[in-house]
């Protein structure tokens, strides 16, 4: 269960929201354009932040853009 202590793990890297226009899904609540986000684990699709909600929650790499 390695994803319950990914609040605790170090930052990897900054990441910054650039758009919550999602097709399929709301992040427009959980989510702000143009602020950074501390990116906690990362696959091929996606970053894992604490998003507005203070909670670990995965994005799709498209709503970001590197700091």
């Amino acid at each position: 269960m390695i994803h319950q202590n990914w609040e605790n793990n170090h930052t990897i890297k900054k990441i910054k929201c650039v758009h919550t226009h999602a097709k399929k899904y709301k992040v427009n609540s959980v989510l702000t354009e143009g602020k950074i986000y501390d990116v906690k684990n990362e696959t091929d699709e996606f970053y894992f932040v604490i998003d507005n909600t203070d909670r670990i929650a995965g994005f799709k790499k498209d709503y970001f853009e590197l700091v």
